[in-house]
């Protein structure tokens, strides 16, 4: 029924309690003005009495008087899960919005992202037991990236506290709370294009035999004193040309390496990310058969950076005193009628160590009947001398220089070996083999008879010297390898 209205005055003061009142005999309408926060008790009205019995926080909703570990502003709701215990085989695949407890006490722990993932999605990580540094947590990118590189992150701070966020795919996985993030991305190496690539064990190795390119997208961001920043080169220039008429043999071109490097061998070359021009020199002319006698012609020289290594000095011919050309390795001197000719320098322009040794001298003539022409120079040794004639039974030209093995590729390889000398006329003999590593035989070598050779393409050998009439041997083009770590 309804209240009949009273004076203000009808009833003592607490007289009329709940219990007086019939329910839903006051209704709103008959409420006049507001009812003031003192006029309400404690706990009267309950939160599933009111109209928003919640709140919504980060898209979850709260009921009202219930409890959120809030955190910071990216982590609003984690659902933290039971420890994971690393047994160093089996992986463990994330749930975006969960957190995840690591104990890599006894083992190390891959933790893979989840393959599929959109923006604000959010995975937070712990350190469980503090032994991130000695049994380190591997985060696998699973397709995506992380921190805008398509590299894993490799954690390995103790008592690590990781919040990822995924942005979009170019940045994928960010680390949105981490004192030291810049450390927590897995190791990258050098990243580069340019001539022939080939892999040995954890090194990548790019070979030119002619011009090019060693571009260098991105670089290592892991530094161990040996520097996986750096690179080991070889470089070898082009060897000289052989001369003709007892032609002195041509010199190997400069030999410039840092392989092997100290410590590891990962290294000894500062490189940094840009285009470095690659030029490989190519093998100096040799004498042409007539008019002769004549010089042959000096190699090119090779180009890595800074690293410049020089052509094989030219064979000079015979006849008259001619000195042997210099460079890289010293072409070797021409034999004839009057008087010794000296090999050319090698180490021409100097450098430290050596890029190659001097040529051969030739031999005086015995009764005007002429010398061999000496052997060109080698990366590992001097050219051989020519020798007088007739009745010397070592009337012949000097042997080239041998030259350096190396196995930046993996494998030893000897190159730049000096080109043989010869004699004047004798027929069948008088020529000398060229020294190891592709220098060119001189005309008419033992068990070699006919023209001189050339030195062997991309060896920077040397060419052979040439007889009478015939020409010298042209030098071999060089080479540039470039080694690098790559994982």
């Amino acid at each position: 029924m309804a209240l009949t209205k009273l004076p203000k005055n009808a009833f003592a003061t607490g007289s009329v309690d709940t219990s007086k009142i019939e329910d839903g005999t006051i209704q709103a309408v008959e409420v006049s003005g507001t009812i003031t926060e003192d006029k309400i008790a404690t706990g009267t009205i309950a939160n599933a009495s009111l109209s928003n019995s919640s709140i919504t926080i980060n898209g979850s909703s709260v009921s009202l008087g219930g409890t959120i570990n809030l955190g910071t502003a990216i982590i609003a709701d984690v659902n933290w899960q039971s420890v994971i215990t690393a047994d160093g085989s089996t992986a463990t695949t994330g749930v975006a919005g969960n957190g995840y407890f690591i104990d890599t006490t006894s083992n190390t722990h891959t933790f893979n992202l989840p393959a599929s993932a959109s923006i604000g999605d959010t995975i937070a990580i712990k350190d469980y037991a503090g032994t991130f540094a000695s049994n380190n947590l591997t985060i696998g990118r699973n397709g995506h990236n992380i921190q805008g590189v398509a590299n894993d992150s490799l954690i390995s701070t103790n008592r690590a506290s990781l919040v990822l966020v995924y942005v979009d795919s170019t940045k994928g996985w960010i680390y949105a709370e981490e004192s030291n993030v810049a450390d927590l991305e897995g190791p990258s190496f050098i990243t580069a294009t340019g001539g022939t690539i080939t892999e040995s064990g954890n090194f990548k190795i790019h070979t030119f035999t002619g011009d090019g390119c060693f571009v260098v997208s991105s670089l290592a961001n892991c530094l161990p004193a040996s520097g996986p920043n750096n690179v080991d080169y070889l470089v070898v220039a082009g060897g000289g040309g052989g001369g003709s008429k007892a032609g002195g043999g041509g010199g190997a071109g400069g030999y410039r390496t840092s392989f092997p490097s100290p410590g590891c061998n990962a290294g000894a070359f500062p490189i940094s990310a840009t285009t470095y021009p690659i030029t490989v020199g190519g093998g100096g002319s040799g004498a042409p058969g007539s008019p002769s006698p004549t010089n042959g012609v000096q190699g090119s020289s090779s180009i890595f950076s800074t690293i410049t290594s020089t052509g094989g000095g030219y064979g000079s011919g015979g006849e008259s005193p001619v000195t042997g050309g210099s460079g890289g390795s010293g072409g070797g001197g021409g034999g004839g009628c009057n008087g010794s000719s000296p090999g050319g320098s090698g180490n021409t322009p100097p450098v430290s160590p050596p890029q190659g040794n001097s040529g051969g001298a030739s031999a005086n003539a015995v009764s005007g009947l002429g010398a061999g022409g000496g052997g060109g120079g080698g990366a590992s040794a001097t050219g051989q001398a020519g020798a007088s004639g007739p009745s010397n039974p070592n009337f012949n030209g000097g042997t080239g220089g041998a030259g350096l093995s190396n196995s930046i590729t993996g494998s030893p390889i000897t190159r730049a070996g000096g080109g043989g000398g010869t004699v004047y006329s004798i027929p069948s003999t008088g020529g000398r083999p060229g020294g190891v590593g592709g220098g060119g035989n001189g005309a008419c070598s033992p068990g070699l008879p006919g023209s001189a050779s050339s030195g062997t393409t991309n060896t920077g050998g040397g060419g052979g010297g040439g007889k009478s009439s015939q020409s010298g041997g042209s030098g071999g083009k060089g080479i540039v390898i470039i080694r690098y770590k790559f994982q």
